[in-house]
């Protein structure tokens, strides 16, 4: 097998019932709806983390967060610490074997010169470091939360520049595909991280005009989607057009669930946002709950993959580095630090896959575990500030796949287990940490 190109499509704050190929009624999303039929929707998929950094950190390096040294949400100012030098990347692995390799689109994990993507691995970069930027301005208002000045932030590799009143979603599609049309004698890894729908809501009229039946905040995250949308329908066009459609890997999915942050709609007022949406799933970003952390994700790969299939196995973002390195033919059991699985049998083969494993989660004092159908969550929040009143909850997902009834009582044994597996592993991941 030749080695195939890798796009990765990485959204920011969608929630799972955003896209119409996820259920939604009022979000129109044509282009990603293709792009599945093309290859495989997955009902289970889960982010490593619900907030923005560490869920990044866990896509690009196939650990989970606390590994990566980047298991929070990384500042906005220029200066600030992120991503080890010692953490490498997809692109770092991929550029090993002959790939070329950039990114288009919000890094959001450090801002020194040995956190960069150019630092790790990434040939080009076109974006902005920090975790949210004005849409027309690219400057970064929000610092001024902690008493500093803002700043602009767009940047091309290492060099500041300016597109004053260029919507940005249009400029990541528009580098992208310019991207891709140049690429010609070898393998590409691109990266393509829109920071939509994150706030500020912003979106320009020829996107607000499909949605002139919803109203206000509905209306704006409905034009923010489509935007990104579009930006998926063009990037698959420029792979047909330049004849690399059918070798190449696309993945499309978010870093956590929508927000409820009160920033989010400018309205002048204090109160929760609930522009997006998180389907029958409880909780917001910064939440273990479903809500929080199981996201769309589809892939596609028209030259391998049969098209129009769904999965319904847990996976998770850390998955993606040794799947794909396995589809570059580079063996990834042989690649000790990583933490996440290989799920190439079950994207290429009709054979039962065998996904029976703990995955983990920890996030300001919450911590989680899945293990088949069922879910344990510790401390758990519905979002970042109102926490559940039940400190511990079991779940049977089949059967409650919004977390309402609490099993604790019914099934002690299962709780108990589950609680001291995942206190056990984060036991673990701390010890690393301080030894490291």
């Amino acid at each position: 097998m030749s080695q195939p190109n890798f796009i990765i499509i990485y959204c920011d704050d969608l929630g799972y019932g955003d896209l119409s190929s996820y259920g939604s009624k009022t979000v129109k999303t044509p282009h990603l709806d293709e792009l599945a039929s093309t290859g495989i929707r997955f009902t289970d998929w889960y982010s490593n983390s619900p907030v923005c950094s560490p869920s990044r950190a866990s896509l690009l390096t196939g650990q989970y967060p606390a590994r990566t040294g980047v298991d929070n949400i990384i500042a906005g100012e220029r200066g600030a610490k992120g991503l080890p030098e010692k953490s490498k990347t997809l692109a770092t692995r991929l550029k090993d074997v002959g790939y070329k390799t950039s990114i288009f689109g919000k890094w959001h994990l450090g801002s020194r010169r040995e956190n960069l993507p150019n630092n790790h691995g990434f040939d080009n970069f076109f974006g902005f470091h920090s975790g949210v930027v004005d849409y027309y301005s690219h400057i970064n208002y929000w610092i001024l939360r902690k008493g500093r000045n803002p700043v602009h932030d767009l940047w091309k590799n290492e060099k500041e520049i300016w597109e004053n009143g260029s919507y940005i979603t249009d400029l990541i599609t528009k580098k992208s595909v310019d991207y891709i049309h140049n690429q010609k004698d070898s393998p590409f890894f691109l990266y393509v991280p829109f920071n939509a729908p994150h706030f500020p809501l912003h979106a320009p009229d020829k996107y607000l005009d499909r949605f002139s039946n919803l109203a206000g905040d509905k209306q704006i995250m409905a034009a923010m989607i489509s935007a990104i949308d579009d930006g998926v329908g063009e990037i698959i066009k420029a792979l047909k057009e330049t004849n690399q459609y059918n070798n190449t890997v696309v993945f499309f999915s978010s870093d956590n669930g929508p927000s409820s942050e009160s920033r989010n709609w400018l309205d002048g007022t204090e109160d929760y946002y609930y522009g997006g949406d998180a389907g029958l799933f409880n909780g917001y970003k910064g939440s273990l709950y479903e809500g929080g952390i199981r996201e769309p994700a589809i892939i596609s790969y028209p030259g391998v993959i049969e098209g129009k299939q769904v999965c319904n196995y847990p996976f998770v973002m850390m998955d993606i580095v040794p799947t794909f390195l396995d589809l570059a033919n580079v063996d990834s059991s042989k690649i000790i630090e990583l933490d996440g699985k290989s799920i190439l049998s079950a994207i290429t083969s009709k054979e039962t896959f065998n996904a029976q494993r703990k995955i983990f989660w920890e996030y300001d004092g919450q911590l989680a575990v899945r293990e088949e159908n069922w879910k344990l969550v510790l401390n758990g929040k519905f979002d970042f500030d109102n926490a559940d009143k039940d400190t511990i909850r079991l779940t049977n997902l089949k059967k409650d796949p919004g977390e309402k009834e609490n099993l604790v009582e019914m099934y002690p044994n299962i709780a108990n287990r589950l609680k001291k597996s995942v206190e056990s592993w984060y036991g673990k991941i701390k010890n690393e940490q301080i030894h490291n």
